[in-house]
């Protein structure tokens, strides 16, 4: 009896480090888009399926999309801190904590997702931005496309127009630009907006016509002002303790996806979704006004230089830099111009 007693502990001793050294390991990825949508399946449900299979099954991503894990504006900190293990999420839910990266989302930079990723990574690659991400490890930043104005009861043609309007603002940035033309400028996560628009507490607000779709906003609304005001700035990152602790081959697998590929990869989810949310709008019948050549028109032009010099003084050190750097760049980055 005492053998046979012996001889199973034994074997289970044995058994118990086997399966630890099998196991796979698990990073937890939070994003803010909502579970099913086109992001969250052909992004981050695809980068997930990518690095497991590169991995050979040793990680296993589990993906919690529309703030199941962490709310938009902890996202970033929840990398950080190690509640997830990967986030991505809007640099603008952390207001003054990326003034360099928001650089980029000031109006004129880009045309396009396509662009304004290119443009960004670019500035990350290049080193202008790494000290602003310095307590986490970046593996790709993108951006939405150009954000416009889209309200419910009435065209907005001039920045008077605004006046009086509760307007969702997108950034600070572009908040504090509704302010001075009278607007009441309301801040809000993006997937709280559906709600506020059903229930009138917003005239309106600003968005790329990605979260158009994605957040079924073109119900809410029948007038679109395409005036590109910003290009949200994004970013996916890992917790840095942990990105250190995996062993060297599953860290190549995440550099592996990381970077320019990865940035062109989110920038083509989407460029697409830019094109089918505005197409939606169109079937549905909806009120257009395009600001052609937005910093040269009378009205316009004026408001929207404000708005980047006002960012660029009020950032100072190497804002201007930065901000002339990738004027540069965008010249370089050109590609799709779908729903500029």
């Amino acid at each position: 009896m005492r053998t046979t007693l012996i001889s199973a502990a034994l074997a289970l001793s044995l058994a118990v480090p086997l399966d630890t050294a099998g196991a796979a390991e698990v990073l937890r990825v939070a994003h803010v888009w909502p579970g099913g949508s086109l992001i969250d399946r052909e992004l981050f449900q695809a980068w997930a399926k990518s690095v497991e299979k590169a991995s050979n099954g040793e990680l296993r991503v589990q993906v919690f999309p529309g703030q199941t894990l962490a709310k938009s504006d902890q996202t970033y900190q929840s990398a950080v801190s190690g509640i997830a293990d990967i986030g991505s999420t809007a640099q603008g839910y952390n207001a003054g904590r990326f003034p360099l990266t928001q650089v980029v989302e000031l109006p004129g930079i880009s045309q396009s997702s396509h662009q304004g990723s290119c443009v960004l990574q670019s500035l990350y690659d290049q080193g202008a931005l790494g000290d602003e991400y310095r307590d986490s490890h970046v593996l790709f930043m993108f951006t939405t496309g150009p954000g416009y104005l889209h309200t419910k009861r009435k065209l907005i043609s001039t920045p008077a127009d605004m006046a009086g309007l509760r307007l969702r603002r997108p950034t600070s940035v572009v908040g504090d630009m509704m302010t001075r033309q009278g607007a009441q400028a309301v801040g809000m996560p993006a997937p709280d907006v559906f709600t506020s628009m059903q229930r009138g507490v917003l005239d309106g607000l600003s968005f790329n016509w990605e979260a158009m779709k994605t957040f079924r906003l073109n119900e809410q609304t029948r007038y679109h002002t395409e005036v590109p005001l910003y290009d949200l700035s994004l970013v996916a990152t890992m917790n840095q303790k942990r990105y250190d602790a995996l062993p060297a081959n599953l860290r190549a697998v995440i550099d592996d996806h990381s970077g320019m590929a990865w940035s062109m990869k989110a920038a083509a989810v989407y460029d697409q979704l830019i094109a089918q949310g505005r197409e939606e709008a169109v079937e549905a019948g909806h009120e257009f006004l395009a600001v052609e050549a937005p910093l040269e028109d009378p009205q316009w032009g004026p408001v929207l230089q404000e708005t980047i010099d006002t960012y660029l003084q009020k950032t100072g050190g190497n804002a201007q830099a930065v901000y002339d750097d990738a004027r540069r760049l965008a010249e370089r980055c050109t590609g799709s111009q779908q729903g500029a």
